[in-house]
């Protein structure tokens, strides 16, 4: 073969040119790729690494908690009236339930929803078909019986947490001041809601970092637990179980719709007891009704009636149009006032000291002395007693009662307010009134939470008028008042009764309430006690028959729980008799 040949042959052997270009090409593909990695590592590490740090958090990072229980509340003497208990609650997984087929083991969730008091049906409804979901509770505050029950059972996708429940000692006792908590320990009427923030402490917090093997291996963050804090009220709980004993009794006894008792002591502003009924018991409040849970005694508005009457003595008495001698001509028992007649109860009472006017309850002498000075006076004194403004215990729900700051009056409407119409209150406001009077004309704020020192008090009546003044109280207790039923065997006591007609559309209708308002024990005054009951239905409904009775028995206990020497037999500080005077 000639040279030529060979090189032609040559030429045909090699490869072809086509190969050179593929190697450009996956070259150039792997180069790509690896530039395209290079780019999004470089974006995830530099531009956007917070991504990769939050999905690794998500999958090792977990945080523990311990339960805090909420605070207790206590009477003054440490005595318990609402406790926190550790329980369990028991939820589901959905996820882990569907996969692993509880369900399917008939008897072992048949087992747990006959636990649970439901059917095995609604067991299957309240878990679901849904698989993303994670938890749904299936009881909550659960028994330690029922929660052992259940744990023997090992049912799939079923796991208990702890929580608490609030207990209450005294039940009905105490239910409208100290309220209740809903299901997740948030406070919803009473002291439980005023004070919620103060009994919820903050549970601890752990932040850790854990392996595939659900260990701990870095803790990143610790929270101490804020613990909550105890509440200790000024209420006695023997005092409030004396109350609320009469007062259930009286509500009983007599028919009527409800009744509430406050009592206060005179020197400090401090609620000892306050009590209403119909109660509930806080403990099972199932098919209770809502209006059940309201706090009467701070809530609902009465016109006060005759108990009012102290005022406007003490008013004329501070202004100087009458004194400790005046004598008041209340014949023929009735007085036209404004072209409308204000009438004494029962018979004519002739002429009355001002003791007389408040043994006898006479409208007409109270009318004469509001009617002897400038209006303005006898209301500044309404407002001064706390009339028409809150008594500082800040209860949610509290009413500061109607008292209307009008600048003109007429005459009728100056004799209504003065036995206690056109205006209204509550009972922690009339407790309030009479507080100030056993406490030597000092007006203090009233308090539910025990304190070692009273809280500033203003002066409001001279001293010398205040005593009078428990002095004419104690006459209306003594043989030819309107509350003989209120005395009290061996102690000296006074107060004044209240019966008004309850106001409807367009005037008054049939209904009473019946109260008593006093200071015990006179001689040296401790306990100021008002009594509401609200439209009794039996024959009797005056103050002096049914409410004056309540404030006796609930003084004759507390006096002796308290240790109060009883006065000597028959011994008054004032020596007038009062009623009608033989002039």
């Amino acid at each position: 073969m000639s040279r030529a040949a060979q090189k032609q042959h040559a030429k045909r052997n090699q490869a072809p040119g086509m190969v050179g270009w593929r190697f450009v090409f996956v070259m150039l593909a792997l180069g790509s790729v690896f530039v395209v990695l290079v780019a999004r590592a470089a974006y995830l590490q530099v531009l956007e690494p917070e991504m990769l740090v939050t999905q690794g958090d998500l999958r090792s990072l977990r945080v523990t908690s311990n339960t805090v229980l909420r605070g207790m509340i206590l009477d003054r003497h440490g005595e318990e009236l609402a406790v926190s208990v550790p329980v369990q609650a028991i939820w589901a997984d959905p996820k882990v339930v569907l996969e692993r087929g509880s369900q399917q083991d008939i008897r072992r969730w048949e087992a747990l929803a006959e636990g649970l008091n439901m059917s095995a049906e609604q067991l299957s409804n309240r878990v679901g078909t849904d698989s993303r979901r994670r938890f749904v509770y299936l009881q909550r505050q659960v028994s330690p019986a029922t929660v052992d029950y259940i744990r023997r059972l090992n049912v799939p996708g079923v796991y208990f947490r702890q929580e608490s429940r609030r207990f209450y000692p005294a039940g009905e006792v105490t239910a409208h001041l100290i309220g209740f908590t809903d299901i997740d320990d948030v406070g919803v009427e009473g002291i439980e809601r005023r004070y919620n923030t103060l009994l919820t402490g903050t549970a601890g917090r752990t932040l850790v970092r854990r392996d595939a093997k659900g260990r701990d291996i870095e803790v990143l963050e610790r929270e101490d637990a804020q613990q909550p804090r105890n509440l200790q009220l000024s209420i006695d709980q023997r005092i409030q179980s004396v109350a609320y004993r009469e007062l259930k009794k009286a509500v009983l006894t007599y028919g009527a719709t409800s009744g509430s008792v406050v009592i206060v002591d005179v020197h400090s502003g401090e609620i000892l007891a306050m009590a209403n009924s119909p109660s509930y018991n806080p403990n099972n409040r199932r098919n209770t009704p809502v209006h059940h849970f309201r706090n009467r005694a701070i809530t609902d508005m009465f016109e006060p009636g005759s108990t009012i009457k102290p005022l406007p003595i003490l008013a004329a008495l501070e202004f100087g149009s009458a004194d400790l001698n005046t004598v008041i001509d209340t014949a023929p028992g009735m007085l036209r006032v404004g072209g409308s007649w204000v009438r004494d109860v029962g018979s004519n009472n002739g002429k009355l000291d001002l003791t007389g006017i408040m043994q006898k309850s006479s409208n007409i002498g109270v009318t004469k002395l509001a009617l002897s000075m400038p209006h303005q006076h006898l209301l500044d004194l309404y407002f001064s007693m706390g009339l028409g403004s809150d008594t500082g215990l800040n209860l949610t729900g509290e009413s500061s009662g109607m008292l209307s700051h009008r600048s003109r009056w007429s005459d009728h409407e100056l004799a209504s307010l003065s036995f206690g119409y056109n205006l209204s209150v509550t009972a922690v406001q009339l407790a309030r009134m009479y507080a100030a009077i056993g406490n030597g004309g000092i007006l203090r704020p009233l308090t539910i939470i025990k304190s070692e020192q009273g809280l500033p008090g203003e002066r409001v009546l001279s001293p010398e008028y205040a005593q009078a003044m428990l002095d004419m109280m104690e006459a209306v207790i003594e043989p030819g008042g309107t509350a003989t039923r209120g005395r009290v065997d061996g102690y000296r006591v006074g107060g004044k009764t209240g019966t008004t007609r309850k106001a409807v559309a367009g005037g008054y209708g049939d209904d009473y309430v019946a109260s008593f308002a006093g200071v015990a024990p006179i001689s040296n005054p401790r306990f100021a006690t008002v009594v509401v009951l609200n439209e009794p239905a039996s024959d009797y409904y005056h103050g002096g028959e049914i409410a004056a009775p309540v404030f006796a028995n609930i003084m004759h206990s507390v006096l002796r729980l308290k240790n109060i020497t009883p006065d000597a037999e028959g011994v008054r500080i004032s020596k007038r008799k009062g009623g009608r005077d033989a002039g």
